[in-house]
This record gives structure tokens, sequence and C-alpha cells, in this order.
């Protein structure tokens, strides 16, 4: 039961393994001081689902221990680190004690776990330490690594092994395990804390006070007869308190969700369960393509918990909402999860994922690099990186943003860094895009640490000998590594030099500039490695005697790529039909901010680089994009795309051909935005954005919800009309609606409109960074009508303004959902 798991929380060890000063600061009360010394820890339950409860390793994790945090040569702190009981977030000290929220880490935000010294700060401020006490915890986001040292090799080692077994669990955790009775998804987990919290006396009961305090901490503000209404219909004994089994019952009033019973006895009928055949027809109609008999039974025997149904393959209502929740009922296609397009075209014709300024984790002025921005780029499927060179001390060139305040760090720690990390989660080949900065001296050191370092993932020569100057599929350059650079031919340069040097041309003398040019020199050793991805100025788009190669790669600035998808869209459409195109942010945005990566991908340009340190709709967008295929990093273009003949423009991409319909019914469980104001409950609208060929870019929202971000309902219906479907993006984005201030964001998630499927789906929100916010989920039915016959891309034909939306009609099956539930407190149009 949920509560029984609770009132264990209550109960802390024989004795406090925190100061009773601090402990009472972060919400961890030290234990009565009646409690038997010689009573055991009671079972943990969500340890013991996941099969960890005995374990030795999480024993000792949830006994806590004293880890040295390391920053720097100076700043190195014993603090106190602790798994809490549910196996799920780990509570440190701080010197200062901060509110709750800021003394835990999530297990499902970690991103690695390192032993040794693996990370940049261990390798430099770790060296009086040995490596078998020391692991670093790499996080998921911008959240900063964290660099410990245990007091022994074997403490070190068990929190290695309890941390990768917890991560490891909760990864391959069913969906199934992962509900507890009721409440669908992770709901037990986020519960017994809030429920352990609003139990302001410990004594595991619940005052109309404290259950009035519970709402407003999960993000609901109820009216106060209605609640007290719920509270005294479950409260049985008529004491004026909740406990066990009254709890567990307000509980499971209090997260029902009426739209999916709603569903569920439309199709299931009187007897209150799906058949395999019943459960067929609601997959035929949301659309499923792997729509049979034996796919729904399949579905029953996964996602039922109920045994006995299990057997007479039937599926109940918790059944139903578990499948709903699972990654098969969300939005996202789960074919597409994988890489499933095919890998054997030449690069040309793959969007693939880019980076600026890899090195910088924060602006461009005076921001600090640092290698471990490296590995968080590859982390995300980064599959090109920048790197910018400038002659170091002692021979040794480093990379950091030329003429600026930011740190520096050196070239071959660098290049070591993308042989450790490169391939950790895509096997597909990393692009190193070089900006050449050193003298020949330097140059030639570059070339010896990329041969020494990479070795055998360096690509030096060719592949076919028969078609030199064609491009290599990205399944040939599996696990190799590509230098972008200069290259020499023929006793000349061809230019790389990038906006920002023409800015810099308009601001110096003639003299400066001339002496600048005849410096611009390429070392032999460089040269030779610029094998497939020559940097080269474009000059013209118009035809050529003697075409350029395709391995001649241009680099544009933002402002450029727009002027020519602008003024000469099909002719530049047709270049990156051949040739890689780099695109990357102005020199102007000093503060790493990004620009708007569709307009590039609507033309075809693969290496739109961005700030991946500097979060925004940007790199959602981005995110979004390459969500898909594996999150390999590369995804093939539309066929329009791709055709050396393509009559494609962006700019008259011709009439709508696929008409979009989301009908937005709830939400569930949002975040609130001020975890330490009881009283901070958010409005939440929702908007959805579609990103792709400028006629098809439109924003709608609903109305807001008054006070609720744990339940709220909308029911309306946004409708777009696409004319290239095949290139749009659509991102749900929910806000926190203000009236005089703009709105504050809430979540997000973006996905390709080809990998959203139909029907009733959940959306599962992600944070700023990209972190997942489970268990908050947008509930919605989609559904997208294409016009018959149309084909991808189509011929062009510039047509005058764009089409008016129609008007906004809800689907048959959910406006009769709404009818009979009503939409809920929607006010106020924003």
């Amino acid at each position: 039961m949920l509560c029984g798991s609770w009132r264990s929380r209550g109960r802390q060890p024989e004795e406090p393994l925190v100061p009773a000063q601090v402990a009472t600061s972060v919400g961890h009360p030290s234990p009565p001081a009646s409690q038997d010394a010689s009573t055991k820890r009671p079972g943990l339950r969500a340890l013991k689902k996941m099969g960890l409860s005995e374990d030795e390793d999480v024993r000792a994790m949830l006994r806590g221990s004293r880890l040295c945090k390391i920053r720097s040569r100076t700043w190195q702190k014993e603090r106190l680190y602790r798994l809490q009981e549910d196996g799920m977030s780990v509570w440190f000290q701080r010197r200062i004690p901060r509110a709750p929220s800021q003394h835990i880490f999530f297990v499902q935000h970690i991103d690695a776990i390192r032993e040794g010294h693996q990370s940049e700060g261990l390798r430099h401020f770790g060296g009086a330490f040995e490596p078998a006490r020391c692991l670093t915890i790499a996080f998921k986001g911008r959240r900063k690594n964290l660099d410990l040292v245990a007091p022994t090799a074997e403490e070190a080692q068990r929190w290695v092994r309890g941390l990768a077994k917890l991560r490891a669990r909760l990864e391959a955790m069913s969906q199934r395990e992962r509900l507890d009775q009721y409440p669908p998804g992770d709901t037990h987990t986020w519960i017994h804390s809030y429920l352990h919290r609003a139990d302001s006396n410990q004594d595991s009961q619940m005052s109309f006070k404290e259950i009035k305090n519970l709402l407003r901490m999960v993000n609901v503000d109820m009216n106060d007869m209605y609640a007290y209404r719920l509270f005294k219909e479950c409260d049985h004994s008529k004491n004026e308190r909740l406990e066990g089994p009254e709890i567990e019952e307000f509980l499971r009033r209090l997260l029902k969700r009426p739209e999916l019973e709603e569903i569920f006895h439309r199709y299931s009928g009187e007897d209150r369960v799906l058949s395999a055949p019943e459960l067929l027809e609601f997959l035929e109609d949301q659309g499923e393509r792997e729509a049979t008999l034996a796919h729904a039974q399949q579905l029953i025997h996964t996602y039922e918990l109920n045994e006995k149904a299990k057997q007479h393959e039937l599926m109940t209502l918790d059944g139903f909402m578990m499948y709903l929740l699972s990654p098969e009922g969300a939005a996202l296609d789960p074919a597409h999860t994988r890489v499933f397009q095919d890998m054997d075209q030449p690069l040309a014709h793959y969007f693939i994922s880019s980076s600026h300024n890899t090195y910088l984790t924060d602006s461009q002025i005076g921001g600090p690099s640092s290698t471990e921005a490296y590995v968080r780029a590859f982390a995300q499927g980064c599959r090109c990186v920048e790197l910018d060179c400038w002659e170091g001390p002692g021979g040794e060139p480093v990379i950091y943003h030329g003429h600026t305040l930011t740190s520096k760090i050196l070239f071959r720690d660098v290049i070591q860094t993308v042989r450790e990390h490169a391939f950790t989660v895509s096997p597909y080949p990393v692009i190193l895009s070089l900006e050449n900065h050193c003298g020949l001296e330097q140059q030639a050191a570059m070339a010896r640490h990329l041969h020494t370092i990479l070795g055998d993932m360096l690509v030096t020569q060719t592949l076919d000998s028969q078609n030199p100057e064609e491009l290599p599929s990205p399944e040939r350059l599996k696990g190799r590594i590509l230098v972008k650079g200069k290259k020499s031919e023929d006793g000349r340069i061809l230019s790389d030099r990038e906006e920002e040097d023409e800015e810099e041309d308009e601001e110096e003398g003639a003299g400066a500039i001339e002496q600048r040019r005849r410096a611009k020199q390429i070392s032999p050793e460089l040269s030779a490695l610029a094998v497939y991805c020559c940097a080269t100025r474009l000059r013209t788009l118009r035809p050529a005697p003697v075409p350029p190669q395709p391995r001649h790669v241009s680099s544009l600035s933002e402002r450029q790529a727009k002027k020519l998808s602008r003024e000469a869209g099909n002719s530049f459409v047709r270049h990156n039909a051949r040739h890689l195109t780099r695109v990357y942010p102005l020199g102007l945005r000093m503060n790493s901010a990004n620009y708007s990566p569709q307009e590039m991908w609507n033309s075809g340009c693969q290496l739109v680089a961005l700030n991946f340190q500097t979060p925004g709709y940007e790199m959602d967008l981005n995110a979004g994009r390459f969500l898909v295929n594996g999150q390999c990093g590369y995804v093939l273009k539309p066929a329009c795309l791709r055709q050396p003949n393509t009559t494609f423009d962006p700019e008259c991409p011709g009439p709508p051909r696929t008409t979009l319909t989301v009908q937005v019914l709830t939400a569930q469980q949002l975040p609130k935005l001020n975890a330490e104001k009881p009283n901070s409950i958010v409005d939440p609208l929702v908007r959805i954005e579609i990103h792709g060929v400028p006629a098809d870019c439109a924003r709608k929202e609903t109305n807001y919800v008054l006070n609720n971000g744990f339940n709220p309902r909308w029911g309306q219906t946004l409708q777009f009309q696409l004319r290239v479907p095949e290139l749009a993006l659509v991102r749900f984005v929910v806000e926190d609606y203000d009236v005089t201030s703009p709105n504050d964001f809430v979540g997000q998630f973006t996905l390709p409109l080809s990998s959203l499927k139909q029907g009733y789906r959940h959306i599962h929100l992600l944070s700023k960074d990209g972190a997942s916010l489970s268990p908050a989920t947008l509930f919605v039915h989609i559904s997208t009508l294409g016009s018959a016959g149309a084909s991808l891309c189509p011929t062009p034909s510039r047509v005058d303004g764009v089409m008016e939306d129609q008007p906004l009609q809800p689907p048959a099956e959910p406006a009769r959902l709404w009818s009979q539930l009503g939409a809920g407190d929607c006010l106020h149009p924003s």
C-alpha cells in the first residue's frame, strides 16, 4: 500500500546521520527520543520493488558516507551524502542549509558515473588523491559534475556500484513495476515525499489543514468546500483525521483520470474490462500500424496488473492506463527511437547534429572553456564539434574563444576527450571542425596529436579509390573521425575564413589586414587530414565550368545562410543536395544566444551549429530534430532536399497538403515553479508551435486554467494547415500564465511531425535543459489528414499569402468525451 511505505518514512535510523539543526532545516527530522536504539530499519518498499533492499552497496549508501567534494585546488570540502529511502534521490549536506529541493539530486538525472581521475576537475585538482578513491557523477542538462573522493577505495566502489545498480534498475523497470496499485507511472515515488512533508507532526495521520498543505504542494488550489467534502467522505473513522486506508482512498480519488475512464468504458462496455478484440478496436481507431489481435494480446500480457484478468486475456482500467503512459502509448513513434533510416547514403543527404564553440560552458566573452563541454555535447548526440585553435605556450596549441577572457584548454586534452567519448552514444562518424589560428609549427603539433591520440579512428585517406571525390555514407564511416579544415591544393589554400573574420577586416587598417592574410598558411601535415571535409568559401551558386567537388564544405554565418535561402532558395537547396554546408551564429551574439535552426534545415543545410550550452527553444528544436533515428545524430533529409535536380524552394512550397488537429485534453502533475512556496500554484496554458517552412510556421494556445497544475482540463482543439509536413517540427509548450508579465516556462516536448502518432497520446514533458519532468504529462488527441495523392515535397508554386486556418472543429469522439466531462475551469483567454 501507498501509506505503509509512507509511514516507514517517518521512522528514522538509530542515530541522526546529520546534525539535528541541519536535518530539520532540510525536512529530515531527527528520530524520536523514545525510539528503541535496537530498532531495525523497516523494509523499504521502493527498494524492495527494485530488488535492491538487501544489496550491501545500496544499504551502505542508505547509511550515508562522508565524501570530499573537489572544486579547485583550494576548495575541497567534506560533505555527507546519503541515499534516500525512495531509491530515487540522494540527499547531501551543505555548509549553509538551503531549501529542501537544493539538498538532493535524482538518480534519473545522472548521465554517467566515472571512476578515477576521469573528469577535468579531478585530473587538474585531484592529483593528491589515489584514483581508486575518486569518482565523478556527471549529470544530464547543465548541472555541473560532482567530483568526489571517498575515505577508502572500497567506499568509493560501493557508491560506483550502488549508483550503477540503481540507474540500471530504473532504466530496466517495466511500466508495471513503476505503477503502485492505482496511481500511474512514477506517482508513488513523488507522492510519498509530499505526504511525509505535509504531515507536520509526523504522526502518520493527516488533518484537513495538512491535507490542504498537501494539495498546495502538489500544485493544486482546490476549493475549500470541495476539498473538505472529499476529506469527510474518506474519513470513515469520523475523527477529523485520515490514516492508512483513508489516505489511500483520498489519493485514489484525487488521482482519478475521468477522461481515461470514459475512453476505457466506451470500448469495454458494461463489463468494464477490455477483451483482446475490444482492445484491437481501440488500436485500430488509434491508427496503430501493428493493430492485430496478436498485438492486442501481447499488450495485455505486458501491461495488465491483475493476474486473473491476464489469464483470461482481459485488460482492466489500470492496465489500460499503464499502456497509455508507456512508451508504446506515447506521442513519439517507438519505431523511430532506434535507427530506422537508410544510413548508406552520402553524408550530404543527412542533417547532422552540430555544435558551435563546443568548448564553452557559458558566454563567449568570459565564460570558462572545458573538455567536459565536449563530453556533454557527445552525450546529446552531437556529431560535429568545433575546436578554435590558437598558439599556446611551450609549443602546445590551445583552444579558447580568441581575443576574449574565456579560459584556455590544451588541444591535446580535447582530442583525448574526443577519443574517449565520441562514440559512447552514437557509432556514426564525428566531424572535428577546426578553426585554425596557429602558425605552421603548432599546426604540425596539432596534426601529430590527431595521429597519435586518435590512431585508426582518424580518416587519413579516401575510402573508395574508384570514386575518391564522392562523400562516403555514415554507415561506411562508423567509428571514424573526420577533420574539417583548410586544404592546400595545387599550391593554393582553400579559404574557410568566416564572417567573423570579415567583421574584423572592417575594423582593421589595410596593413594589418594584409599581414593577417599573409599569415594564413597551412602546414602540409594538417592539410593532409582534410580528406572529405575541405573548408572552402561559397562564392556563387551559379553553375560553374568546373563544378565544386562534394568534399568542399562551406561555412556560412546565419545571416548569409538566411539571405541565400530567401533569395536563391532552389539553387541553395540543390547545392546542399551534393555538398556539406555549415552554419554558425553571428559573432555579435556575445551571450552565446542561438538562432532558429529551422530556416537552415529548410534549405538542406546539414551542419547547423548551435551553442549547446545555451538552453532555449532553439535547442529544443535541435533536440526534437535529432530525437529520432536512435538519437544517433544523423537524420535523413526529405527526398526533395536530396535530389540533384529538385525543384523545391522553401519560400514557395505550394498549397497545404496536411491538416494537423490536436485536441488538448488534460495535464497531469505539472511541476511547481517555486517549490519552496506552498501557495504558489501555476495557471497553466498549452501552446502548440509548428516550425517548418515559413508558410507553415504557426503557434496557437489554449485558455489558461486557474490555480491547478495537478490535473488541469482544457478540451480545446487547435488546428494547423501544413504545406511541407516532412520538414515540420511540432513543439508542445506548457506555460504559467501571468497577466502582468511574460508567462513562465513550465515544460515542453518537441518532435518531428513525421514521428507523431495519432490518437490519444501522452506527451512526456521536459525541462528547459532537456531533463525529464516525470511524471508531468499532457494528454491529447492527435489526427493528421493528408490530401489524396499528395507527394512528398511537391513541385513548388508561388502562392499569394498564407491560407487561413479553418474553423476549429473537435474530432467526433473527443467532442463526445468533453460534452460528458465538461472542460473544467478554462478561464480568461490569453
